[in-house]
């Protein structure tokens, strides 16, 4: 008798799901990293349920930009920078790789800013964890070993589960949340501004978008299977900003309720006080802790990659760094600036957190407009282009940032 026949059929499609979840999944829960936590921590206690509607028009324009991503991926079986390169030339290229490099850069820094926020917590000098956890990371992945860890990374992170219990223990004011869900809120305020920038820039990162189309292309996706692909690559992005949202929702109902504005990692802790109670320094920790060795041990490496692939420099981990200097290189480099940024004393973690974000944000635009102009290039993608409801929303988005980001310039003159 098969197996499978005595299994319910709703367990049948559960498992069915579990199975074909991959690279989605993992881009998501590394996007619900360090400074994510950091940045709707900040939001929920500094401006209550105000920005939840952001978080479901970021959530359509992430799902509709991955999804972009991975398409890409499977048709071409070639990179995003490769694709850069063949299309643009050299010159844009250099462009698109310089603002790819800062805006990862960044966000390593804002990692072991988290791991020594983590740290902290724990009693830990950054001092002491943040070099045990460099030298820890970069001996797993020159080894090539980290992707055994990678599971047990994601377990860790999934300590930001603790969210989704903690709303149902705290009991927000539901009525409150929905219309902020559906209602946008915009406060012409430079912090107010410099907030959404983050919120966006922690959603929908350039690291991710080139994390995803080179693993999708990687493993060898073809469009005849790609059905399965786009199902994980949606509901990674959908899964990820849920979190978000409930993050956003527990801080507001209980550290905004009571005005305390997070501006470290012991502010952040007490809204899950009411669910762990004294554990709960330890349980936002681990949590921490888990997202931002999970993307250590992905994005300094998928930016050399990217790089690499972008200018045809030797990249690999089975190459030597005799074969592969650049590459090597500028692992090493990432890897040593981040350290030494986060070093520094008395360097304030959550700011740095929140601006590197919110600069992922600024940058995005100039790769998304590339971007977008290769997944509507017939030429590439043949009859696999964007559909025209694709492309608005991911204008749309794009637009958004933009004028976003024009309005925090032009704020401090309009309150002159």
């Amino acid at each position: 008798m098969n197996k499978k026949k005595l299994l319910p059929f709703w367990l049948r499609k559960i498992g069915f799901y579990l199975a074909i979840l991959g690279p989605g999944l993992i881009t998501a829960s590394a996007d619900n990293d360090a400074p994510g936590i950091a940045t709707y921590s900040v939001a929920g206690s500094t401006y209550g349920y105000s920005l939840l509607w952001l978080i479901v028009v970021i959530t359509v324009g992430e799902v509709v930009i991955l999804e972009m991503a991975a398409r890409m991926g499977a048709v071409t079986g070639k990179g995003t920078a490769d694709l850069i390169r063949e299309r643009y030339g050299v010159k844009i290229t250099t462009f698109a790789m310089l603002v790819l490099f800062i805006a990862n850069l960044g966000t390593t820094i804002a990692q072991f800013a988290g791991i020594a926020s983590a740290g902290e917590l724990f009693g830990i000098s950054k001092y002491v964890t943040v070099p045990i956890a460099g030298v820890l990371m970069v001996m797993l992945i020159l080894r090539a070993n980290y992707k055994h860890v990678e599971k047990a990374l994601l377990l860790l992170s999934f300590a930001s589960l603790s969210y989704v219990v903690a709303v149902f223990v705290v009991k927000p004011d539901w009525a409150a949340v929905g219309q902020s869900l559906i209602k946008p809120t915009f406060i012409m305020d430079s912090d107010y501004i410099l907030t959404m920038l983050a919120i966006i820039g922690t959603t929908i990162t350039p690291w991710a978008i080139f994390y995803l189309q080179a693993s999708i292309a990687d493993k060898g996706v073809e469009m005849k299977d790609y059905s399965n692909t786009r199902i994980d690559v949606s509901f990674g992005a959908a899964w990820g900003n849920i979190i978000s949202a409930f993050i956003m929702i527990v801080t507001a109902a209980t550290l905004f309720q009571a005005g305390i504005v997070v501006e470290d990692a012991k502010d952040a802790a007490l809204a899950l006080e009411p669910l762990a109670g004294n554990w709960a320094g330890i349980l936002f920790a681990t949590g921490l802790l888990g997202a931002s060795l999970l993307a250590v041990s992905v994005l300094p490496l998928s930016t050399t990659y990217a790089i690499s692939e972008a200018f045809g420099f030797e990249r690999g981990l089975n190459r030597s760094p005799k074969e592969a200097p650049f590459f090597y290189g500028s692992f090493a480099l990432i890897m040593l600036v981040s350290l030494v940024v986060v070093l520094i004393p008395g360097i304030p973690l959550f700011p740095i957190m929140i601006f590197s974000q919110a600069m992922n944000a600024i940058l995005l635009p100039m790769l998304l407009l590339l971007i977008l102009k290769l997944a509507n290039d017939k030429r590439i993608m043949g009859e696999h282009c964007n559909k025209k409801a694709g492309n608005v929303l991911a204008y749309a988005i794009t637009g958004l940032i933009m004028i976003i980001t024009a309005i925090l310039l032009i704020e401090p003159f309009l309150s002159i």
